[in-house]
């Protein structure tokens, strides 16, 4: 189906007439994020299943961790020897 510049000519005035010269700079702005978006999300996708399919590429980077696990508090030889005592039920 191909558009000449006639029919395309024809369709912006329809559009035009429809929706008013104050709304159709709003349309076209949100028409064109999500053209973007959809983009953005598809090329997303083609990323990630040629990342599937690749066995050779290596895996994404994840941000390094500079944070160590501090060492757990040791208790002492006494604590340890110590019973502890149950608690009295009432």
């Amino acid at each position: 189906m191909n558009l000449g510049m006639s029919e395309i000519l024809i369709i912006l005035v329809i559009v035009l007439i429809l929706f008013g010269p104050k709304k159709l700079p709003e349309l076209a702005r949100g028409l064109g994020q999500s053209i973007r978006e959809f983009k953005k999300g598809a090329s997303e996708i083609k990323q990630e299943f040629e990342q599937a399919v690749d066995l050779d590429a290596p895996p994404p980077k994840a941000p390094a961790q500079q944070q160590q696990a501090a060492p757990a508090p040791q208790q002492s030889a006494e604590a340890e020897a110590k019973p502890s005592k149950p608690a009295e039920d009432a």
